[in-house]
């Protein structure tokens, strides 16, 4: 009886942690809580596919989406590393539009 009660406690205290997280974005209006749980789905799925290409740094360029719209921004060592994080973030299933503000810097 005892492990079923503390599994019961701990799905509760998790299902109100990631119900907290998320509460801030739609309390203010921005995105569901669908559309968040979406918009992080695609986040992963851009930085997943930049990990995966040797053409570009990963650990150099943030990721972030809301409504679907992935905003990139960070450093790049070419016009091409640009190009392809924009492009590797406009093919990921799910995206609307890219905003890509990386910086080209040698």
């Amino acid at each position: 009886m005892k492990p079923m009660i503390r599994t019961l406690a701990f799905a509760a205290v998790t299902g109100i942690a990631v119900l907290g997280t998320t509460a801030c974005s739609v309390a203010r209006n921005q995105q569901s809580v669908g559309s968040y749980v979406d918009d992080a789905g695609i986040t992963t799925a851009v930085k997943a596919k930049m990990a995966e290409d040797k053409s570009v740094s990963a650990t150099s360029i943030s990721v972030e989406t809301l409504n679907g719209t992935v905003q990139l921004s960070g450093f790049a060592k070419s016009d091409a590393e640009k190009a392809r994080a924009g492009e590797i973030a406009r093919t990921t299933k799910n995206v609307r539009e890219v905003r890509n503000s990386i910086v080209v810097r040698p």
